[in-house]
């Protein structure tokens, strides 16, 4: 044995040969002792904590089982939900329909206003979008509140397009794309006609067609109100002819120029309900039916063809999609808001029969139906409209033209969801800011929204910027730039 092996099995201190275990010990004596713990930090926080050893492996990243990771930043779960807003704090309901994306976080932003009004989120369903011309009204109006709803159970688009484009309304290809055609009106002839005492239209009882005729009266002497004589001559003329009608055998049901025949005729009847008046009164009372009559038949004249006969057979609203194309009638003259004003009455007693179908009503150009007596009717049925399920969805350029006293604005006020485009006026800007409750930043930013991006306002909400997206799709039915560009611009 070496003398080197005899050294290494001989005890260092008394020199005697030890046995293999006890080597194995007492070489442990000669290892360096643990590093102690380290003592624990008080106060610890994710900036004073050490993480979690990443791996960084370039052999194992080249051939793709992980990458090298930087150390990541501490953070918190509050923190974190910025990540993923969609879901965790998205600016909108996650079942209604995308409108757009908000421009700061680029979140979806989704709203469907019945679905809203279930939710609590508005007390009422009604929709109004504002801004100059070409800042995006029309886009969104298609396709948020158009097209997009249909994709929803027990959902119907009914609209009142007053646009020409190309010879016709702009919803004509969309209506065309459900399978429908537009219901068209003409001066020429060539279009529908409506009956102003359709029961179709008006639905159960009398007072709805009375209110109409009335309605259709004030708006062809330019929207003056008829005095109670002229009211009362309408009323009596109405009666006379309703009970000639219940005689007839036919059963076809009256129409217009039946009611300007019995103007300016006194009722008669076994009651006799004028007996008691003076022959003054009496002359009084057909004065004012000849009056109201003369009003009729200068509407009559002037507008042949679209109230002068029974309603066209193709004038239907069942369909998923159905629009009221008025782009080839004047804009001024009653015409337009006549045509509206009966269609907004067909269009309630269709609901008062057929419930649960939830129906969005888009009028592009709102001032015809905010604007006159027509705006008293619309007042008069916004109510009754959010228990049938109706929710109006006007499109209007300037807020500041509506008289503040009118019905017009007790009506827009009633729309607690709009959208807030491009406004070049001052006075419409702060009208907006004033009258929608937005924070003032908003004097300042309104006339410099880009073409596509609104101020959107819900409810209590606070106001949010937001990009509305169109499909390639959407972007084709719903182009209006077709008359002005060589190809259809988005």
């Amino acid at each position: 044995m070496s003398i080197e092996t005899r050294l290494r099995r001989q005890d260092p201190v008394t020199g005697e040969d030890q046995p293999p275990s006890a080597r194995k010990k007492k070489r442990r004596r000669f290892l360096a002792p643990p590093p102690p713990p380290a003592p624990r930090e008080e106060g610890l926080t994710p900036f004073n904590a050490r993480g979690t050893r990443l791996r960084a492996s370039t052999w194992w990243a080249e051939r793709g089982y992980y990458a090298p990771y930087d150390r990541g930043a501490p953070t918190t779960t509050r923190q974190a939900e910025v990540l993923n807003t969609a879901v965790v704090a998205s600016p909108s309901d996650l079942q209604a329909p995308v409108i757009g994306t908000e421009s700061l976080s680029e979140a979806a932003v989704r709203h469907d206003s019945f679905l809203a009004y279930e939710a609590g989120l508005v007390t009422s369903p009604n929709i109004l979008v504002i801004g100059d011309v070409g800042s995006g009204k029309s886009s969104v109006l298609k396709t948020a509140y158009g097209l997009r709803p249909l994709l929803l159970r027990d959902r119907r688009v009914v609209v009142f397009d007053k646009k020409d484009q190309g010879g016709e309304g702009e919803y004509g290809d969309l209506v065309r794309t459900y399978g429908g055609e537009p219901i068209t009106f003409s001066l020429a002839g060539d279009g529908v006609v409506l009956n102003l005492l359709d029961p179709v239209i008006t639905g159960a009882g009398s007072r709805n067609q009375v209110q109409l005729l009335m309605v259709a009266a004030e708006l062809a002497q330019g929207g003056e109100r008829l005095d109670e004589w002229e009211r009362e001559a309408l009323r009596s003329a109405y009666r006379i002819v309703m009970r000639q009608a219940e005689t007839d055998r036919a059963g076809a049901p009256p129409i217009l120029p039946d009611v300007l025949a019995a103007l300016g005729h006194l009722e008669a009847d076994p009651a006799d309900s004028y007996k008691d008046l003076s022959p003054a009164s009496r002359e009084r009372l057909h004065a004012a039916g000849l009056g109201v009559r003369f009003l009729l038949t200068g509407l009559l004249e002037e507008y042949g063809g679209i109230f002068d006969g029974p309603t066209s057979p193709g004038v239907r609203l069942e369909r998923k999609l159905t629009s009221f194309d008025m782009s080839q009638l004047p804009d001024d003259g009653p015409a337009v808001p006549t045509v509206m004003a009966i269609a907004n009455m067909w269009l309630l007693g269709m609901l008062r029969r057929n419930r649960g179908m939830r129906t969005n009503l888009l009028v592009e150009e709102g001032w015809h139906l905010v604007a006159g007596p027509s705006a008293g009717l619309l007042k008069s049925n916004t109510k009754l409209a959010r228990a049938l399920g109706l929710a109006l969805v006007v499109a209007m350029h300037k807020i500041a033209d509506v008289p503040p006293g009118s019905p017009a604005m007790a009506v827009l006020q009633e729309a607690q969801t709009v959208h807030i485009y491009r406004q070049s006026r001052a006075v419409d800007v702060e009208r907006c800011v004033h009258d929608f409750n937005l924070d003032p930043s908003a004097l300042t930013l309104i006339p410099t929204l880009s073409t596509g991006t609104c101020l959107f306002k819900r409810g209590a909400e606070p106001e949010l910027m937001v990009e509305h997206v169109r499909s390639e799709l959407e972007k084709r039915l719903t182009d209006t730039d077709q008359a002005m560009t060589t190809r259809g611009r988005s």
